[in-house]
Order: structure tokens, then C-alpha cells, then sequence
């Protein structure tokens, strides 16, 4: 894992075998980000993604294995009792081209993989919602 900062931005490259999730709570945990936008691209080969389903309040997670494009890397940063919250979702695509996707927990890249961190000044913290079920944003 590789970034530089360009003022209120970092670009970062991760290599084979970098997790993504665990790499950028590092960098923001280093770089001390409270609040920011997340985007990338990339290759990975062992991913989970999931889905919240609102009606049940459950988490569902699925792990995909093999080859998969990041096509769309998207999120925010933010924290949560004091400590770094990413809350990412990814598009990616197989070797057929079909689509996946979801909110991303945990990602091995297997090529490289490019992060835009966009650092926004200020802080948002995050709270736990009964009514929801998800932990929400909290101005």
C-alpha cells in the first residue's frame, strides 16, 4: 500500500494481497480523517458485499471468489464513538461482465486497486437508529 496527499485530497494504491476496507480505516486512522468522500477502481478476487433488508431489519452478506473488476467504488468517511467509520459500496464486474454489487465489507485485491480519499474539514459522528436499524448519520 502506496498513497500521497495532494492538499485536502490522497490517492492511494493497494497491492495484491492489500485488504481495501482494513487499508483505508489505516490511512484515515493515520492521516487523523474525521470526515471525507471515498472513491475507486480496481482488481480483486475475494470479496463480501451486502444487503440490508429493510423489512427484517437483517443483514445479508455473500462473498464472491475469482476475478472481479471494482467498477465503482463509492463512500464516505465518517466516525463513530470516536473511531474511523466507512461506510463504501462497490459495483463489480466478472469476466462475463455481469454485475454485482453492494455495500463492501471486505475486499483482497488481487491487481491494484486506485482510491481517491477526498478529505472534508469538519466531523460527523454516527448513531445506531432502533427505527432503522442501521447505524445513520448524526449532525
Amino acid at each position: 500500500m502506496e498513497y500521497k496527499r495532494f492538499d485536502t485530497k490522497l490517492l492511494v494504491r493497494l497491492d495484491p494481497g492489500d485488504e481495501l476496507v482494513a487499508s483505508l480505516v489505516d490511512i484515515c486512522k493515520k492521516e487523523d480523517i474525521r470526515l471525507g468522500v471515498v472513491s475507486g477502481i480496481g482488481a480483486v478476487n475475494n470479496v463480501t458485499v451486502g444487503l440490508f433488508k429493510t423489512a427484517t431489519k437483517e443483514y445479508h452478506a455473500a462473498t464472491l471468489e475469482g476475478d472481479y473488476e471494482i467498477t465503482c467504488l463509492t463512500g464516505n468517511v465518517s466516525r463513530m464513538g470516536g473511531e474511523v467509520y466507512l461506510h463504501l459500496h462497490a459495483t463489480l464486474s466478472d469476466i462475463e461482465h455481469k454485475a454485482y454489487g453492494g455495500h463492501l465489507n471486505k475486499a483482497l485485491v488481487s491487481a491494484t486497486a486506485e482510491i481517491w480519499i477526498d478529505i472534508v474539514n469538519g466531523e460527523i459522528d454516527r448513531e445506531f437508529s432502533d427505527t432503522i436499524g442501521l447505524n445513520i448519520l448524526k449532525y
